[in-house]
C-alpha cells in the first residue's frame, strides 16, 4: 500500500474539511488504481455515516461526489453543508455541470464574497452567463474588470471564450495562450486551446495542451478523451486506450468511455492506409478554415453569410453564377474574393463537383417549431458551447451546424452519414440535446 493510499483515511476522518483537505485529496485519490479503489471505498462508508446531518462530511461527500465526475449528487450534499467559500465555489461548479448556470454564476460571486480568488469567481461567473448563450453580457462582465483581469489567467480564458463565440478565432487563440503565459498549469485555457488547434488541423498543438489539461488534480475527462482521440487519428491505439482507461479508474461507468476502448480495442483488426487518412485530414483541416478568418471587406463577408457559405471549402464549391446571382453581391465583391483566393492559388467553383455542406447556395434547412417550454435562447445556442468530444465538434463543423436549432433539424441517419460520426458521437450529442430539453429531429419528420 503507498504512502499516498495510507493518506487517505486520515482525511476522511478529519473532524474539519478545508482547503488544504481538498488540495491533498484532489492529489492523491487518483494516483493509482487502488488509491482510487480506497478512496470510493472510503466515501462510501463516509456516506453512509453522514445522513442528513450536513456539516464538514456533507461537505466532504459533496466535494468527493464532485471529483468522481457525479454532480447532482454532489449538489445534495454540498447544498447542506456549511456555508462557506469552499461550500459555495464547489456548489457553483456543480451546478455548472448539471447546466444550472444561473445558479452557478449566484454561487460563484457568492464563494468570492466568503473569501475565495474574487478575480477566479468573477470571471468564472462571466462564463456561466455564455453558457447561457448571453456573450454581450459576458463580455460586459470582463470589461468590468479588466484592470485587474490583465494580470489573470482567468481573465483571458474566458475573454478567450468570448472571442470564439464571437468569431474572432485568432484572438481566441491569442487570448487563450496569454492566459497559460500567466498560468502554463491552467487546466481549461489548456483544454479549451487544445479544441481550436485540433479544429483547425495543428494536432501536435492540440496534444501538447490536452496533455497539459489532463495533469490537472483530479481526472479531466474531456481533456482525457480528446487526447485519446488525437492518438486513435494517428494509429496510436494503445496510447488512446491508455488515456480512456485512465478515465475509467475515476468512473468505471462512465459510458462514452467504455463505447470508445471498446473500439479501439477492436481497431487493431482494422486495414487503414495511414497516409491516405493524414492526406484527408490535412485537405479537410484547410477547407474548414472559416471564411472569417481571411481579409475581406464587411460587404463581402455579409454576403457569404447570408449565402450560408461559411467556410473555405463552400466558397471553392460555388461558382461565379451561383455568387453573382445572389441579390446585392457585386462584381467589386466577386473581384475581391477571386483576388483572396488567386493569392492562395486557388479560385471558385475548382470544388464545384463537390456537395457544399448545408445544401446549395442560399437554400436553409427547413424551420421547426420550438418545443413547449423551450426559449427561443436555446435553439441561437451555439453548439460551440456544448460540452462536446472534439470529434463530435468536428463533424458537426463539417455539416454546417452552428446552432442548437440547425442540430434539431437533422434526424440521426443524416448524421451518422458523415464520416467519422459513430454511434458514440450520436449518444454524446443526444445526451447535451436531452438535457436541453430538445431533441433530434424525427427520421419520418
Amino acid at each position: 500500500m503507498t504512502e499516498s493510499t495510507l493518506d487517505l483515511p486520515t482525511i476522511f476522518e478529519q473532524s474539519n474539511f478545508s482547503a488544504e483537505h481538498i488540495d491533498t485529496l484532489k492529489r492523491i485519490a487518483f494516483s493509482s488504481k487502488e488509491s482510487a479503489n480506497r478512496f470510493r471505498e472510503l466515501l462510501s462508508q463516509a456516506e453512509s455515516t453522514a445522513g442528513s446531518s450536513g456539516g464538514n462530511a456533507a461537505l466532504r461527500v459533496g466535494v468527493s461526489r464532485l471529483m468522481l465526475g457525479q454532480p447532482q449528487q454532489a449538489v445534495s450534499w454540498l447544498e447542506k453543508s456549511p456555508d462557506n467559500a469552499d461550500k459555495q465555489y464547489h456548489l457553483a461548479i456543480a451546478y455548472r455541470e448539471v447546466g444550472r448556470f444561473a445558479d452557478a454564476a449566484k454561487a460563484f460571486e457568492a464563494a468570492a464574497g466568503a473569501g475565495a480568488d474574487r478575480m477566479e469567481c468573477k470571471c468564472l461567473a462571466a462564463e456561466c452567463h455564455l453558457l447561457m448563450g448571453e456573450t454581450s453580457e459576458t463580455r460586459s462582465m470582463l470589461e468590468a474588470i479588466a484592470g485587474d483581469g490583465s494580470a489573470s489567467a482567468d481573465w483571458h480564458y474566458v475573454m478567450g471564450r468570448v472571442l470564439f463565440e464571437e468569431g474572432d478565432r485568432s484572438g481566441a487563440i491569442a487570448s487563450m495562450e496569454r492566459a497559460l503565459e500567466i498560468d502554463e498549469l491552467h487546466s481549461p485555457a489548456n483544454f479549451h486551446l487544445g479544441t481550436m488547434l485540433h479544429l483547425y488541423g495543428d494536432d501536435d498543438g492540440a496534444k501538447l495542451h490536452f496533455s497539459m489539461a489532463a495533469e490537472d488534480s483530479g481526472c479531466y475527462a474531456n481533456a482525457l478523451m480528446n487526447l485519446a482521440i488525437c492518438y486513435e487519428d494517428e494509429g496510436r491505439y494503445e496510447r488512446a486506450a491508455s488515456c480512456v482507461r485512465r478515465v475509467l479508474v475515476v468512473d468505471p461507468a462512465h459510458e462514452r468511455a467504455r463505447l470508445f476502448l471498446r473500439d479501439l480495442e477492436s481497431a487493431h483488426d482494422m486495414y487503414i492506409d495511414e497516409q491516405e487518412v493524414m492526406d484527408s485530414q490535412k485537405r479537410n483541416a484547410v477547407l474548414d478554415i472559416p471564411v472569417t478568418d481571411f481579409e475581406l471587406s464587411v460587404r463581402s463577408r455579409n454576403c457569404l453569410k447570408k449565402m450560408n457559405i461559411n467556410t473555405l471549402g463552400d466558397l471553392l464549391r460555388t461558382t461565379e453564377p451561383e455568387l453573382l446571382a445572389y441579390k446585392n453581391f457585386g462584381e467589386t465583391s466577386l473581384k475581391e474574393i477571386k483576388a483572396m483566393l488567386s493569392h492562395k492559388g486557388l479560385s471558385l467553383g475548382q470544388l464545384s463537383h463537390e456537395k457544399r455542406n448545408g445544401g446549395s447556395v442560399g437554400i436553409k434547412m427547413p424551420t421547426i417549431a420550438p418545443a413547449p417550454g423551450v426559449s427561443a435562447d436555446v435553439y441561437n445556442r451555439s453548439v460551440a458551447t456544448l460540452e462536446l468530444s472534439v470529434r463530435s465538434r468536428k463533424c458537426l463543423q463539417v455539416q454546417g451546424i452552428n446552432t442548437v436549432g440547425e442540430l434539431t433539424q437533422r434526424t440521426e441517419t443524416e448524421l451518422m452519414a458523415s464520416r467519422n460520426f459513430g454511434q458514440t458521437s450520436l449518444n454524446e450529442i443526444k445526451g447535451c440535446l436531452s438535457e436541453l430539453g430538445v431533441s433530434l429531429r424525427p427520421s419520418d419528420a
